[in-house]
């Protein structure tokens, strides 16, 4: 980090411009903070500290305070204004920032007109090491100086940036505030910006923090394995069932299913998985005979979801190569990922079982390669917060890939990398229900299921009852009929609790007249409900069993992702207030 004391461009002395800071007090300037400190004493780390206004404040209150200063001049200009404040002063900068190796973590890590001092190249280094010092539930306070002077030392900051850097981190802004100067500079603004670590309190987030940013990796199988959870948390979750009440069971062929769906573009690509794999999966446990069949078309592969069938060589091939696959989960991370106590975090129980030349992808198939005994409390976590869980994984997965190039003297296009690395997502494609409801129309009517209104070929659109933006999601169940202005009012928003109840009977109606006339079509319509939906426990469900468990998943849309509402024929379109977690999770 360039420091603007030590900038020789700075013509102010080092007292003066401590004797500016002073006059400014700290009470005033540091309100917009103060209310996200605990009650309790709490820990703060005050990076870029100056000449300690700020440090000596905060512990004036009775919270223990490190101060980072790297400016010799400027720490002892500190040490002569508050030499009897109990903060403890340090010599340290961004990125290193030694004092991470101390152990210690923070409610509070205060960068005061500090960020545009770091150039760009370091801040996706900075950030990382401050968010690895964060408690749980912990901030970052930035106040970032607009415009900046270059002549200064300084370089350009933006709330898009921060956004950014915390979005890829597993953190979000919680609050954005652009303000005027303080010391009456009319062409100065300060845009103040608080960056939130979620936690959802039982210990879980911090769990997959510490095996993100602080375990050993000799390979990308850790990160592979939680990010595998993740995706069948967010794609697949009914395929999870309960083991009583301290853990669930997720099938082993869903995970790694999810498994090699995230690893076959990066090896077709030859982007190196750990320090001996320079290319394929050269030296990967998981790569053999049958995954060098299906490598060749790894898109083909990622495009696979719950109640696809396969047969013949698709279907052995790819049956071997989730068996070797699981194989490797249950001897790699699942055997290294522990407790801070040394007890491992996840069981497996695995089976022997033939391979068909026929299959359907469900939760029986799944299961037959054996099931991972995960803690509920690491579940739930994935369910809710995968939204900042997952580009956290990301971000240190494209890290370790970099890394390795770099010690095997490769280079690699980090561009390509990341657009190899972003989660596959189906295409939308509602042709196939859109077509099912043009042929039905030549027998019988078909209604708008949120206005009960008589539809025609030439106005009906076909609507994702949970939005795609929100949840991207082609199943069956999901696709509905409706009129063109309901659509278009609808957008991306969810149905409210009254609308959805007062469409239950036509879109049970629907469904029934849709999909259950043809075997095939029926039973593919219960297996997708089925992976999806975590509410539906039966095992042979009915369609009002389906309804409760879209209504379920409607509810957990709106609690945890705060996706808007929409109410429906009553009235115009709601939206929540909270619009930076809004837009988060609109971006899914």
């Amino acid at each position: 980090m360039i420091n603007s004391e030590d900038s020789t461009l700075i013509k102010p002395a080092i007292s003066q411009q401590a004797t500016m800071y002073e006059s400014i007090a700290p009470e005033r300037l540091n309100a917009w903070f103060e209310s996200y400190l605990p009650e309790e004493p709490a820990s703060i780390l005050d990076i870029g500290a100056g000449s300690c206004r700020d440090a000596a404040w905060l512990a004036s209150k009775g919270h223990q305070v490190i101060a980072v200063e790297p400016s010799s001049s400027m720490r002892k200009q500190a040490k002569q204004f508050h030499s009897g404040s109990s903060f403890k002063l340090v010599d340290d900068r961004l990125p290193d920032l030694k004092i991470s190796r101390s152990g210690l973590s923070f409610d509070l890590i205060l960068l005061n007109a500090v960020w545009m001092f770091v150039p760009s190249k370091e801040r996706g280094r900075s950030f990382r090491k401050l968010i690895s010092l964060l408690k749980p539930r912990g901030v970052i306070a930035f106040s970032l100086r607009i415009p900046c002077e270059k002549e200064r030392g300084m370089h350009t900051v933006s709330k898009s940036e921060i956004e950014h850097l915390a979005k890829r981190h597993g953190a979000y802004i919680e609050s954005f505030e652009d303000v005027k100067d303080h010391l009456g500079r009319l062409q100065v603004r300060w845009h103040q910006i608080i960056v939130r670590l979620p936690d959802d309190g039982t210990g879980a987030l911090p769990l997959i923090r510490r095996i993100v940013l602080l375990d050993n990796k000799s390979s990308t199988y850790k990160l592979a394995l939680l990010r595998s959870l993740s995706r069948v948390a967010s794609i697949s979750p009914g395929l999870a069932r309960e083991d009583g009440a301290d853990h669930v069971k997720i099938p082993m062929g869903a995970l790694a299913l999810s498994w090699l769906q995230l690893y076959l573009p990066l090896l077709k690509a030859n982007m190196p998985q750990s320090g001996t794999n320079d290319f394929g999966g050269h030296r990967l446990g998981f790569a053999k005979a049958a995954l060098e069949k299906i490598i060749t078309n790894p898109y083909e592969i990622r495009s696979l979801r719950p109640g696809a069938s396969l047969h013949s060589n698709r279907a052995t091939d790819l049956t071997q190569a989730l068996r070797d696959a699981a194989a490797t989960i249950e001897k790699m991370p699942v055997r290294y990922l522990n407790y801070p106590d040394g007890s491992p975090i996840f069981r497996v129980n695995r089976w022997q079982f033939r391979i068909g030349s026929s299959i359907t992808l469900n939760e029986n198939y799944f299961s037959e390669f054996g099931e991972m005994i995960v803690p509920a409390h690491l579940w739930r976590a994935l369910l809710r917060y995968s939204i900042w869980i997952e580009p956290a994984l990301v971000e240190e997965w494209t890290r370790l890939i970099l890394q390795y190039a770099k010690n095997q003297n490769r280079q690699i296009e980090e561009s390509q990398l990341r657009q190899l690395m972003l989660p596959y997502e189906p295409e939308r494609n509602q042709a196939e229900v859109r077509n099912r409801a043009l042929r039905l129309l030549n027998s019988q009517s078909i209604y708008c299921v949120w206005t009960g209104k008589k539809l025609r070929s030439n106005n009906m659109h076909i609507d994702h009852c949970l939005p795609w933006a929100a949840w991207p999601c082609d199943d069956l169940w999901n696709l509905m009929p409706a009129n063109k202005s309901s659509n278009l009012s609808k957008k991306d928003y969810l149905p409210d609790n009254i609308t959805l109840h007062e469409s239950q009977d036509r879109i049970i109606t629907w469904w029934k007249s849709a999909y259950y006339g043809e075997e095939a079509t029926s039973e593919r319509f219960i297996s997708e409900a089925k992976a999806r939906l975590p509410a539906l426990k039966d095992s042979t469900p009915s369609l009002d069993d389906v309804f409760f468990a879209l209504d379920m998943q409607r509810m957990r849309l709106h609690s945890d992702h705060r996706i808007p509402e929409w109410s429906g024929p009553r009235g115009l379109s709601h939206i929540i207030t909270d619009k930076s977690l809004v837009d988060l999770s609109l971006t899914l």
